[in-house]
């Protein structure tokens, strides 16, 4: 996810929000830590009915200073959701959770999406 909620385009990610590029220093931790950030926002939205989505999309637009009689597509209410959710959400800062996921990696292993796959390319293994 982007700093301003978005779902972040295909491709190599980005550093989680609020940590310099030079800090990140583990790409894999980095894509876990944004799949477990995406696995609690999704988690939450889909527990939300049509007009809850529609009317925290409304809110986070007013929020956002965009007129309410603006027409939204569904990508849009969605988006818009998604940032205001997250806005909400208690969710560690990537050191915390790094600290976290350190001490306890399969607690955390149990709640990711899998989408950091997505996000990392391993490396082969001489065995291959």
């Amino acid at each position: 996810m982007t700093e301003r909620g978005e779902i972040a385009p295909q491709g190599k990610p980005g550093p989680p929000p609020g940590v310099p590029e030079r800090e990140v220093r583990d790409p894999v931790l980095e894509a876990k830590y944004l799949d477990f950030c995406s696995a609690r926002v999704a988690e939450v939205l889909l527990a939300l009915s049509a007009d809850e989505m529609y009317v925290l999309a409304q809110n986070a637009l007013a929020e956002a200073s965009r007129s309410r009689d603006e027409s939204l597509t569904y990508d849009e209410i969605v988006q818009l959701a998604t940032r205001s959710m997250s806005q909400r959400l208690s969710l560690p800062k990537y050191r915390v959770w790094v600290e976290e996921y350190r001490s306890d990696p399969e607690k955390f292993e149990q709640e990711l999406l899998g989408l950091w796959r997505s996000e990392v390319r391993e490396e082969p293994s001489s065995d291959e």
